[in-house]
């Protein structure tokens, strides 16, 4: 059965068109080039669906190369971008775009189970990297990550864009300078899930879909409909939940703002409430308590206002998306004086990963940042699923005293592929 898949496969790319036929068959070589101050970085993007299609659209300029396991996916990607750049060539395969010489970066939005193994690929081909959030599938993948980017000095911008918003980075602002006073509890609210049920069948995958290279490092299952694409992030194997979707934005704001960037809590519980027809694997409902070393403690879940809300000794803060909120109502009109905590500060989330491709400054959610963030998030998730309180050392990156808990901070990959 599966020589036929691969068959109708053939017959499927063979159908595609002559330019991206040929592009799917063989990459091309040049010699590496040196990027100069003015210089366009010509970008290959790795996963083009969903938020991976906004980022073409965010870099059609600069596209030089497409990539997806998905014929379909790819075709449309391809189309679109062969517009702003007849030159640009599509790929099913990545690593064939990692050889190219005259590729500078790549944009990585693959589900989360294949963000680890491609930036690190990408970074030892001597490539820049944009990757989405979640930044990992498990701690110790972001640690490899940073260790990476850093060994071959690449830039690695995490895709967490609430970092580049005046509303955010105003917010954590004030809440660094202390007009809200010391901070006492963070709520962060999360969305609930929305997963794409109800529950169908395994099934054989479709012939647009290489669905051995898609599941790549996880564990082999048969083909679902409903775990593949956006459903993916419902599934241990691929993704965490919403605590690994919204969380990786609004616990990464909660960082920010109690300036724990190269750090995290010490102690973590959580509980929650799981489908009742196994639709899913992650948590339908979740809260998540997470204490810090200054007393700080950071509660999460569904059901709670939305975005991130800091509550301290002198007034509270809450900011979302299109929102800054503060008690007294004036703090949020504060001019900050000179002495007072300023972050930095970008105005495109996007243009930041271009201008620090050339200037080799690091970004303003670089590796390290969207890596603590996400332990955040996964050490939600191993509190909830082992049902214990976890005690966390931020600087030697251990789960203290619960040898279960502690193999969680990692998984094993599928043969061939190791990290």
């Amino acid at each position: 059965m599966r020589d036929q898949l691969r068959m109708r496969r053939r017959q499927f790319l063979g159908g595609m068109g002559a330019g991206i036929g040929a592009s799917l068959v063989a990459p091309s070589f040049f010699a590496r080039r040196v990027l100069g101050a003015n210089d366009a970085v010509a970008i290959g993007h790795i996963g083009v669906k969903n938020q991976g299609r906004g980022n073409l659209k965010a870099f059609l300029k600069q596209t030089l190369a497409v990539c997806d396991v998905d014929t379909d996916v790819l075709r449309a990607a391809y189309t679109e971008a062969k517009k702003t750049n007849p030159a640009v060539e599509g790929y099913t395969d990545f690593r064939k775009l990692l050889d190219r010489k005259d590729i500078d970066a790549v944009v990585t939005s693959t589900p989360d189970h294949w963000h680890a193994l491609i930036t690190v690929l990408a970074c030892e081909a001597g490539k820049d990297v944009y990757c989405e959030k979640p930044l990992t599938l498990t701690v110790a993948e972001g640690r490899a990550m940073v260790n990476a980017a850093r060994a071959h000095k690449r830039i690695v911008q995490t895709g967490s864009q609430q970092r580049s918003d005046a509303k955010f980075r105003k917010g954590c602002e004030l809440v660094r300078s202390g007009y809200i006073g010391k901070v006492k509890r963070i709520i962060v609210g999360i969305p609930g899930v929305n997963f794409n049920g109800p529950a169908v069948p395994d099934a054989e995958p479709p012939a647009n879909l290489d669905y051995e290279f898609w599941l790549g490092p996880a564990p082999y299952r048969p083909y679902n409909v409903n775990r593949v694409h956006y459903n993916f992030r419902f599934f241990w194997d691929y993704s965490g939940g919403q605590i690994t979707n919204w969380g990786a934005h609004h616990l990464d704001i909660a960082q920010w703002g109690l300036g724990m960037d190269e750090s995290g809590p010490v102690r973590i519980t959580g509980e929650a409430k799981f489908h009742e027809q196994k639709w899913y694997e992650v948590p339908q409902w979740f809260k998540v308590v997470y204490t810090y070393a200054s007393g700080a403690v950071i509660e999460c879940g569904m059901g709670l206002k939305g975005g991130t809300t800091f509550e301290g000794e002198k007034g509270t803060l809450h900011v979302n998306r299109g929102v800054l909120e503060t008690t007294p109502a004036e703090f949020k009109d504060a001019v900050l004086k000179a002495d007072d905590v300023r972050l930095y500060e970008s105005g495109n989330h996007h243009r930041n990963w271009l201008d620090c491709i050339r200037t080799r400054k690091l970004p303003i959610c670089d590796v390290e940042i969207g890596h603590r963030s996400a332990t955040v998030c996964h050490l939600g998730n191993i509190a909830i699923r082992t049902g214990r309180t976890l005690t966390w050392d931020p600087a030697k990156e251990q789960i203290a005293g619960d040898e279960e808990a502690a193999r969680m901070l990692d998984k094993p990959y599928r043969a061939p592929w190791k990290l």
